[in-house]
């Protein structure tokens, strides 16, 4: 994030005696990983279109504990939620947004118990919230006619039930929404979750996200959309293990906003 200078840490907001709308937690992924970096980019050109008050941890954010507590590390995730917890409150944190579901999930439903109460929002909800007030416009751009089809990450379907959101923002873009045979509640995980992102698959006779990439590729999309950074990868690994690279792109819904809105 260092080339769009002009965002803010908690910090400098804190210490010019100012506090932002909302802070935005960029995540592991959003912050390390070179592909999701572009989500965390995109977003950001959103958030400043919409010239919505935002600050960043830096170098204050770690990770929420979500992986640590899927793979039965309920101790690390403690020790990592508390740090959170303890630099957030300092700063009087009251709203939160993420890119990650991961992160969503984690820090709005398992913070609490630790002390740390705050709204959180994914960031689909938070655009759409833009777009219904009107802070942010986005007509179908680039996108408009396309055949889009999206993949509910798990942690934002199922677990949180937020399934319209995402397909508001398809809406906005003019797109034609194509449907998997497994969506919203009954979504096929795309086999990141749970910290299995960071290691093999167990052998078996079909990795899940090939699985699932081949129901995304029956619709014949000429859009994959996601809204998780680790259901990008996966989906975009599944695109290549099918060899359609060339025809089919992977994309967070920020960055089809963004695209759309030729920022």
């Amino acid at each position: 994030m260092s080339n769009l200078g002009q965002v803010r840490t908690m910090a400098e907001m804190s210490a010019a005696g100012t506090s932002p709308e909302v802070l935005f937690w960029v995540g592991c992924a959003g912050s390390f990983d070179d592909r999701a970096k572009k989500i965390t980019k995109a977003f950001v050109q959103l958030l400043q279109k919409a010239e919505v008050s935002f600050a960043v941890l830096g170098t204050e954010e770690s990770c929420t504990g979500d992986p640590a507590k899927r793979a039965g590390n309920e101790f690390l995730f403690q020790m990592q939620a508390m740090t959170n917890i303890q630099v957030m409150n300092a700063y009087e944190v009251k709203s939160i947004v993420t890119t990650c579901p991961h992160c969503f999930n984690t820090l709005k439903n398992e913070y609490p118990g630790l002390g740390g109460h705050y709204e959180v929002m994914h960031h689909t909800q938070f655009l759409k919230k833009l777009l219904d007030s009107g802070r942010l416009t986005v007509t179908g751009g680039s996108f408009k006619g396309k055949k889009i089809t999206f993949h509910d990450p798990c942690y934002l379907g199922r677990a949180n039930k937020i399934y319209e959101a995402p397909r508001e923002l398809i809406a906005k873009l003019e797109a034609e929404l194509l449907e998997m045979k497994r969506c919203k509640s009954n979504g096929l995980c795309c086999g990141a979750g749970g910290a299995q992102m960071f290691k093999e698959p167990e052998k078996g006779d079909k990795d899940i996200n090939v699985e699932r990439t081949e129901e995304a590729l029956e619709v014949q999309p000429e859009v994959i959309a996601t809204a998780c950074p680790f259901c990008n990868t996966m989906m975009t690994d599944g695109v290549k293990s099918k060899e359609k690279e060339k025809s089919v792109r992977v994309l967070d819904l920020a960055e089809l906003l963004a695209q759309a809105a030729e920022l």
